[in-house]
């Protein structure tokens, strides 16, 4: 009966072409289209509907923990929507979740609308590449792009870390090999200390989220491997900020060091609604590892970064009220929306009338 309720679910949620589908006690099912919740019309969802999926979609194993941390990521394919992140939690004594569609294919970078320059990390031979961004803004998938991008390229070994998997890789020139946390590992920290046994030559993190994850990460791309991984910042500068940040004292002074000679470039990115609010486009800002940026990170300057930024275009770095400019001069976004989202609105020129 659940299976069958959520099968009719998904089937509506792939003709509305939805990103998300969010099934919360007391609300009809929402639909995240364009980056907008829809409401379905019909019948609000009682709490007993939403328990029937949630069991109907676990394992034991999964369900135990779900009942143990009162929250749980997975992942699962099904026949007809493909590959799906699920994400469950607990809200008034009531189990609710939301499910995202991963998709069975990667776009193009143009469609995608990234830079060129995240093909030129992506086949950097070792250091750190970070991909950062608030929730929903595509860090995922740009991750995916240049895992993609390197198995295209590259003859070498990929282990990803994932929670959970969102994207099913095929062997192409790389052997890659993807592992889930709470199926295949314990968690991010320790399953890195064993990638390192496993002869990687490119190591993906699908987040950076306690200290030992962050020290391990820098030690990797220092010591000659290729590490993309992805963390929740607004900013490029705030990204080195919340890295160097964890850390206290003699440490602290160490991952500084380690960032500055191990870093080959940040991307920190948004997804926008498009003019006529029919799909979203990405801004983005981009920071590649110069001299002057390694020396900035090196000395703790990290407020000039933005400065630097602002001036290096001839090396490939692009600032957000930058971008945002170039996308509503191109009339991709809107004035308003380039304004709200830029940091300094003042560099958004205004139409004319």
């Amino acid at each position: 009966m659940s299976t069958t309720h959520l099968d009719k679910l998904l089937q509506t949620a792939m003709e509305y072409e939805a990103s998300d589908l969010h099934l919360i006690v007391g609300v009809p099912p929402a639909y995240r289209v364009n980056g907008e919740i829809i409401l379905a019309d019909g019948d609000v969802l009682a709490g007993e509907q939403v328990r029937a999926i949630t069991d109907a979609l676990l394992n034991e194993q999964q369900r135990l923990k779900f009942e143990q941390d009162w929250e749980l990521s997975t992942s699962f394919l099904h026949p007809a929507a493909g590959r799906l992140r699920v994400t469950l939690y607990r809200r008034d004594g009531h189990s609710e979740l939301s499910l995202r569609f991963c998709g069975d294919q990667i776009p193009s970078r143009e469609t995608l609308g990234l830079p060129a320059q995240m093909d030129e990390l992506a086949l950097r031979p070792n250091g750190l590449v970070l991909i950062t961004g608030p929730t929903g803004a595509g860090k995922t998938t740009t991750m995916n792009y240049m895992v993609h991008r390197i198995n295209q390229e590259r003859r070498c070994k990929i282990v990803t870390i994932e929670d959970p998997i969102e994207f099913l890789h095929a062997n192409q020139c790389a052997i890659i090999v993807q592992q889930e946390v709470m199926t295949d590992v314990r968690s991010f920290s320790r399953a890195l200390i064993h990638v390192l046994r496993q002869d990687p030559d490119v190591i993906v993190i699908g987040e950076l989220r306690d200290p030992e994850t962050m020290a391990t990460a820098l030690t990797a791309a220092e010591t000659g491997h290729l590490v993309l991984a992805t963390l929740h910042s607004p900013s490029v500068a705030q990204a080195v900020e919340r890295i160097v940040g964890v850390f206290e004292g003699s440490t602290q002074r160490q991952v500084i060091l380690q960032l500055a000679n191990s870093l080959q470039g940040i991307i920190a990115q948004e997804l926008l609604p498009a003019v006529g609010r029919n799909r979203r486009v990405l801004a983005y800002e981009i920071v590649m590892a110069t001299g002057a940026v390694r020396n900035l990170i090196r000395e703790n300057q990290l407020h000039q970064l933005e400065n630097v930024l602002q001036t290096g275009r001839k090396d490939g770095m692009v600032l957000m009220d930058n971008c945002l400019s170039d996308l509503y001069c191109k009339a991709l976004i809107t004035y308003d929306t380039a304004v709200s989202r830029a940091r300094n609105p003042e560099r958004i020129l205004k139409p004319k009338n």
